[in-house]
């Protein structure tokens, strides 16, 4: 959500791309293979769009709530007694922006989500598009909000037999990437090493 507007619109996935393709294009970053598109949750559904996108083809490099463990583990920070308790701060601060975060923009983002879909026709499409060995499926087994056998028929119907990389967490949640980062960084830094060898 951030600083943008936020009109009562029925939001998508396609459309939030549209939005991040508009930003890249504005910033000339249009170099063959240039971007290495990440994207956690909703973010990765975007990450799916702009890879299926025909324009983006060429430039595009592809990777994809907390388990309780972390979520009652100290904090990784040291400023809270637990991570769940940093994590809850940083919510209220974030609701406390009125402005940045709107319910409107959360329940719109929220639906653009659930909309989206894609076909395992438009998944091998876009991985022929994209080159499998540029796509990545990452996966905690503790993520209750999309369960491991979502991640698993996602890398399955993108290619896994033919090149892309699925990594699957154990004891990890949805968001890998607060609460592993070190091993996040290490995933995603070896991904970009890993396809910028790519021809």
């Amino acid at each position: 959500m951030g600083e943008s507007d936020k009109p009562l619109a029925r939001y998508s996935t396609s459309e939030l791309a549209k939005d991040t393709l508009a930003l890249v294009n504005h910033l000339e970053w249009t170099s063959p293979r240039q971007l290495h598109v990440i994207g956690v949750s909703m973010g990765g559904m975007i990450a799916q769009e702009l890879g299926y996108w025909e324009n983006l083809r060429d430039r595009i490099n592809m990777a994809r709530t907390f388990s309780q463990s972390w979520l009652e583990a100290p904090d990784d920070y040291g400023e809270f007694p637990t991570n769940g308790d940093r994590f809850s701060a940083m919510e209220l601060a974030k609701r406390q922006d009125e402005e940045g975060f709107t319910r409107k923009g959360f329940i719109c983002q929220a639906l653009a989500a659930g909309w989206h879909h894609k076909s395992a026709e438009q998944l091998k499409e876009l991985a022929d598009k994209v080159g499998r060995q540029r796509i990545q499926v990452l996966h905690g087994t503790a993520d209750k909000m999309i369960t491991v056998p979502h991640g698993e028929t996602l890398a399955k119907e993108l290619g896994e037999d033919e090149g892309v990389t699925k990594i699957i967490v154990p004891g990890r949640g949805h968001a890998l990437h607060i609460e592993d980062m070190a091993m996040y960084h290490k995933i995603v830094e070896g991904m970009v090493e890993k396809v910028e060898k790519v021809e």
